[in-house]
């Protein structure tokens, strides 16, 4: 009895949802999409203005008003606004306009070509970020053209200088943040990060982020005395460095789980074959632990990150002349801290490691700040979970880290309960094509389906009711 009745209240709320037809909506999507794409808005230098125009003559033709912030005039930001009733706090939906840039000879296409085939898009910028621009440019058009009643403003914004949001003249999310935050303001906000994750064909989870981790990058220098390279000296600068890069490289900081990492394993196992769901459940324990953590440092890279602070060295430099001795070489580390890292205690566990007095640790100015991980008792939390059983009732939802980095770090660390999206992607298929590769890509399919995951989330927390 109380099913049948949940079932036929959960009936009439979505019938009483606007109809919307989803073949011109795809249609439309894709040609916005492929547009967006095939603007080169590569950074540097970014040049990301010119989508903000595109933009700008979308939503001229729907009477939606937008606001344009630009600390450099090539490097605009989009903000644009629909009013609901006030009854609740705004959600912000979050696009990054810019790409990372291209090696146009390697590439099997026009990278900046947006070419339809085999049922893909292939481009840069098709997987990070233009899918989540797209897909809040149609959320915005939908809800005006449908006169959807909000409870809350929705907010869209298209930002410049996501890929390059470690430097001090940021002209993206810090500038917004700083200058203009009540304009961005909001209680839940949405951005990339998360995955629809598939295999062979089947969905079985969405991923939703709710932490990732913190860039906090640092030199190794190190010192010795200059001299002629027929003459081997004991301080010798390159020497010093090269143990100092090895012995951080054999170190494995202790894993740490936090709710969101410890969550997403539990998670996980309830669908995992057993072998699999064996390591998820036994990695706490102190028997099995150091043995899961070896597979999958061999296997899973993506696993193996969440687990603790990692630390990979990236550059190294020193010398000039091949018989010159340098008196100084330096290696760039590439720390990726846990949300809560005590990183003064970590560099001097650091030093405790290289234990020599010729190498010293610099750290670099952090890119972006730490914040708490979004909770998983909000609504926006529940709504998410709501529409994943809507589209895919076979799969689970669980919360994620990002190993990397996005601009919804700045969101959190401003209070804001923010969470990554993203498409649908198969396991094989994002390891082959995925972000920043030379054959970047997202099947039509997929960009139609986060367009559909953003809407029914969306009227899910902020549509009346």
């Amino acid at each position: 009895m109380f099913q049948a009745a949940f079932l036929f209240l959960a009936m009439a709320m979505r019938a009483a949802e606007p109809a919307v037809d989803w073949e011109k909506t795809n249609a439309e999507t894709l040609r916005h999409y492929q547009s967006i794409v095939r603007i080169n808005t590569s950074n540097p230098p970014g040049n990301e203005t010119e989508v903000v125009n595109y933009l700008k003559g979308v939503l001229d033709r729907e009477g939606i008003g937008y606001q344009v912030f630009a600390r450099e005039p090539s490097r605009a930001n989009l903000v644009a606004r629909l009013k609901g009733n006030g009854r609740k706090k705004p959600i912000l939906i979050l696009g990054h306009t810019d790409t990372v840039g291209v090696q146009a000879e390697r590439w099997p296409v026009d990278p900046f070509g947006a070419v339809r085939k085999d049922g893909f898009i292939w481009g840069r910028g098709t997987t990070d970020n233009k899918d989540c621009v797209a897909a809040g440019l149609m959320l915005m058009l939908m809800l005006k053209r449908l006169g959807v009643t909000l409870d809350r403003d929705v907010i869209y914004v298209a930002e410049a200088s996501e890929e390059s949001s470690t430097s001090p003249t940021n002209v993206g999310i810090d500038y917004l943040v700083e200058k203009h935050w009540p304009d961005i303001e909001a209680e839940y906000a949405l951005a990339e990060g998360g995955f629809v994750h598939s295999e062979n064909g089947r969905v079985r989870f969405v991923e939703i982020a709710a932490t990732e981790k913190v860039p906090r990058r640092a030199r190794l220098v190190a010192t010795g005395t200059s001299g002629h390279g027929s003459r081997p000296r004991r301080d010798n600068a390159i020497v010093h460095l090269a143990s100092a890069v090895s012995r951080i490289g054999k170190w494995e900081p202790p894993m740490r789980l936090n709710d969101v990492t410890r969550t997403f394993f539990e998670r996980l196992a309830t669908i995992s074959p057993k072998e699999e769901a064996a390591r998820y459940n036994g990695l706490v324990d102190p028997r099995k632990t150091a043995a899961i953590q070896n597979y999958f440092a061999e296997h899973d890279l993506g696993k193996y990150s969440v687990l603790r602070t990692s630390i990979s060295p990236t550059i190294l430099s020193g010398g000039f002349r091949q018989n010159v001795i340098p008196s100084q070489a330096e290696a760039m580390l590439d720390i990726r801290a846990l949300p809560d890292e005590n990183m003064t205690a970590f560099y001097a566990e650091m030093d405790r490691i290289i234990s020599d007095p010729a190498v010293k640790i610099v750290p670099m100015a952090p890119g972006r700040p730490s914040a708490p991980p979004s909770r998983l008792d909000t609504d926006m939390w529940r709504a998410l979970e709501a529409t994943q059983r809507r589209m895919y009732p076979g799969a689970i939802t669980v919360p994620g880290m990002v190993t990397g980095s996005t601009d919804l770090a700045q969101l959190r660390a401003k209070g804001v309960q923010a969470y990554g999206i993203g498409p649908r992607f198969d396991e094989a298929e994002f390891a082959e094509h995925g972000w920043h590769s030379d054959v970047e890509r997202l099947s039509e399919d997929s960009l139609y389906g986060l367009v559909q995951f953003v809407w029914h989330t969306v009227l899910e927390v902020a549509a009346s009711k």
